[in-house]
């Protein structure tokens, strides 16, 4: 069950081999598909190249998603060497420090505006480059956080913003759903990863919840992966539009 095999699954957001994305790429690849895998810039190459080689990568290409023609290189590239698309993870995330640190109401318009267009409306123009090479049906995910629906200490700006990635994922299901593309946000809990560093008192915020964790350990990358892997399987083709908590059920306690 949940076989990728001869699935193609372009991966943007490996940052280094903690993070979510390199989870679920790997998780990918260990079920059969054939992975292509973006990097930030030149800084980050040393350290997403020889993973993406790892997993025996066909496309490895720069991506800052604030530059559109590296977009259109990357999902050109896609079809120029596979014709199609099967899963596309976004997981990718950026707030200036100064706004992230501060109160949500007195966050900078500049900030609010390239957070969501980093957070958010990069997932969207992924998906709409996404849609015409999943001809045959497909599966788009990108990452969110309890945050979004509840007040966490310290995620500040952070929450209004994947509330809009949620509520884009929603809208995005119900457009693509009759072209058999489905559309998902992973929702783990917290758990270290570079991103998160960037948030305050972290440390603070992993040990209360794994403490409030009904099952009392932390997501893991392979916990996520698992759950993305079954979420790209044509065993959840009828699944689409949902938020999946992966956090050993924190986000249903008080």
């Amino acid at each position: 069950m949940f076989s990728l095999n001869q699935m193609k699954a372009l991966v943007v957001g490996v940052a280094n081999d903690n993070s979510i994305a390199w989870g679920c790429a790997k998780a990918f690849r260990e079920q059969g598909a054939d992975i292509a895998v973006t990097y930030l810039n030149e800084k980050a190459e040393p350290h997403v190249r020889p993973l993406a080689e790892q997993l025996g990568s066909e496309i490895i290409l720069p991506l800052d998603v604030q530059k559109p023609d590296e977009m259109e290189t990357v999902f050109g590239e896609v079809e120029r060497k596979w014709g199609k698309l099967d899963i596309l993870l976004h997981s990718i995330a950026f707030a200036p420090r100064d706004d992230l640190h501060g109160r949500v109401i007195d966050c900078s318009a500049e900030g609010f505006k390239l957070t969501m267009d980093i957070s958010v409306h990069s997932f969207l123009r992924m998906v709409r480059m996404a849609e015409p090479l999943m001809a045959w049906g497909g599966t788009c995910m990108s990452v969110s956080f309890f945050g979004s629906h509840r007040v966490v200490r310290n995620y500040n700006m952070m929450g209004p913003v994947k509330a809009a990635l949620e509520s884009s994922v929603r809208y995005a299901a119900a457009e693509l759903g009759e072209k058999g593309i489905s559309v998902h946000a992973l929702s783990p809990g917290p758990l270290k990863t570079r991103a998160a560093s960037g948030i305050g008192h972290f440390d603070e915020m992993l040990n209360t919840a794994s403490d409030r964790a009904p099952m009392h350990v932390l997501a893991s990358i392979e916990d996520i992966g698992a759950t993305a892997v079954f979420l790209a399987s044509r065993e959840a083709r009828n699944l689409t539009g949902g938020v999946h908590e992966i956090d050993g059920g924190y986000s249903i306690t008080a």
